[in-house]
Parts: structure tokens; sequence; C-alpha cells
């Protein structure tokens, strides 16, 4: 039997800080849009706390394996940047700051959905190294990566947990890309960023603004302490070197409308492409990935 979801309910502050209808039309022609102030200090400062106590080693649950493609730092990998997916669901305290209802209403606006869901969560800490090669995130938009997701309104939220500036690293958006006609196939688009080489990827961007007839407009976001970078899943995003005194931390949230759900997805040669939900998630009726499992993919917002 399934579970009828109650609304939820924001106070009127809460309310005065969802994106105006300008805001949303903005977001719907530049592909990101840069929040007001959803988080407290303090919220942000618990944020901080639980990321040291995570790499410190604590969880209050494991994940019962590792996929192939799980991102998943561990001290004895170095200084690095680090990532690790899944935080929200190994550590309660970040998982309930993530699963704020005022975060996901701003993200139901800007998707304009009834339901919002958490899809995945990253921790992120970059090194002020400049060095540090792994520090360089190249061009790349989520939806390559998410495949086998029906949803084109999927959207990420990037959350420091500091005033996050230029030269921190922060994200940078290619302002409008999310509309562009995408050139290449299957075979070429679906592999991760991590997997290939940052050039290539650069000339994936420039090719596809030419084919387009457009410039490439690099938007760097600089995001204030409890504000939020959203982008949706088209948008083309990378970062850049910490040449600060002080590491970059953030979480990276990817978000999901109520519609969402798995789909079968084959690259030309008939091979299965899986994300890693799909070893993780229950299984629907029809013996597919559930990608509503509540254990891994909470509502955040239900209108």
């Amino acid at each position: 039997m399934t579970t009828q979801l109650q609304p939820f309910e924001l106070t009127e502050a809460e309310r005065a800080l969802l994106p105006t209808d300008e805001e949303v039309a903005f977001y719907a022609e530049h592909g990101w849009y840069l929040s007001k102030k959803v988080f407290t200090d303090e919220e942000i400062d618990t944020l901080l706390a639980a990321s040291e106590a995570y790499y410190g080693g604590h969880r209050d649950r494991r994940l019962p394996s590792h996929p192939a493609r799980l991102a998943y730092w561990t001290p004895e990998k170095g200084d690095v940047q680090r990532h690790n997916d899944y935080v929200h669901y190994e550590d309660d305290t970040i998982g309930a700051i993530l699963r704020k209802p005022l975060l996901g209403a701003v993200a139901a606006r800007l998707a304009e959905a009834d339901q919002i869901r958490i899809f995945q969560s990253t921790l992120i800490y970059k090194q002020p190294k400049p060095d540090e090669v792994s520090n360089i995130v190249p061009w790349h938009f989520d939806k390559h990566y998410w495949s086998t997701s029906t949803s084109t309104s999927m959207l990420t939220a990037f959350i420091p947990f500091h005033d996050c500036t230029e030269d921190m690293g922060t994200i940078t958006m290619v302002d409008g890309s999310h509309v562009w006609k995408e050139i290449g196939d299957n075979d070429t688009t679906n592999r991760h960023f991590a997997d290939r080489d940052n050039s290539e990827l650069d000339e994936m961007l420039q090719e596809n603004a030419e084919f387009n007839g457009v410039e490439v407009k690099k938007i760097p976001m600089e995001i204030p302490k409890g504000h939020v970078s959203f982008h949706h899943c088209r948008t083309y995003h990378g970062s850049g070197a910490n040449i600060s005194d002080r590491p970059r931390r953030a979480i990276s949230l990817h978000l999901q409308d109520g519609a969402n759900a798995y789909r079968d997805f084959r690259t030309s040669d008939g091979k299965q492409v899986n994300y890693n939900h799909d070893f993780l998630v229950r299984k629907t009726a029809a013996g597919t990935p559930d990608y509503a499992d509540p254990e891994y993919c909470p509502v955040t917002w239900q209108d």
C-alpha cells in the first residue's frame, strides 16, 4: 500500500525566500540560480562540524555495498580532492539539514514540480593546493551521467560551508547551455568526467557551443554563506583550482522531481548503463530500481 504524503509547510519568513516569478523565468533562460539565504549560520556550521566528524570516521549507518562507480574518499587516498557520495544516507545530522523543506521548495519552484526528492549527495573538500590536479573539475553536465533517469528537470544544489569565492575554485556555470542542442552520441556522452581527459571535455564544450552558434559565457558563482547555487541537469559547469589559503568545503546535492523514475538505457553495443542506485535501492513491482526509495531518495518537498 502506498502512503499518501502530506504537504510540507513553510513559515511566512521562509516563503519570502522562495524564487520570484522573475527568478524562475531567469533560471529557465540561463540554467542557474543563486538563492537567497536559505540556511542559517548555525545550520552551515553544523554541516561543517558533521563533515569533520565524518572524515574522522563517524557513520550513523554504512552503505551495504560499494558500487564500482561510487565516489568515496578515505584517508589513505591522501590530499586529493575528496568526494563522498551518499553522505545524506550515512550521516543523520547532515541528512536532516539537507532535507530542509525550504531547500526542497526552492528546487520545486525552479523545476516547476510538485514534489522534490534527493537523488544523490556528495560531500566535497577541495584542498588549498593550486597545483593539485584533482581539484580541477572539467566541463560537464549532470544529465550525461543520469542516463537511467527519465526526467529532464533534475537539478543540483551546491551548498558551500562558507563564503565561496572564485579564488577558492567555486562552481562555474556556462550560461544558457542547458538549452543547447547536443552533438555526440550515447557512447561518447555518458562516460563520467573522471574517466575522461580534461582537454577532451574542453573540446566537447567548445564544439557544442559552435554547433549552437553561441559563445561560451562562464559565470563563476560567488556564493555567500547560507546561500545556495542551483543549476539545471543539462547546464555545463566545472570548477578551477583553489588558490586561496583555506579548503573549499561543500555538498553537491542532486535533486529529482517527483516524476523521475528508472529507465533501461544501453550503449550502441547493447551494454546496459547503470547508476549506483541500481545496486542499492529497493525494486519496484516491475523489478526495476526504485528511484523513490525513501531510504536513499527521501522526499524533501511535497506541494
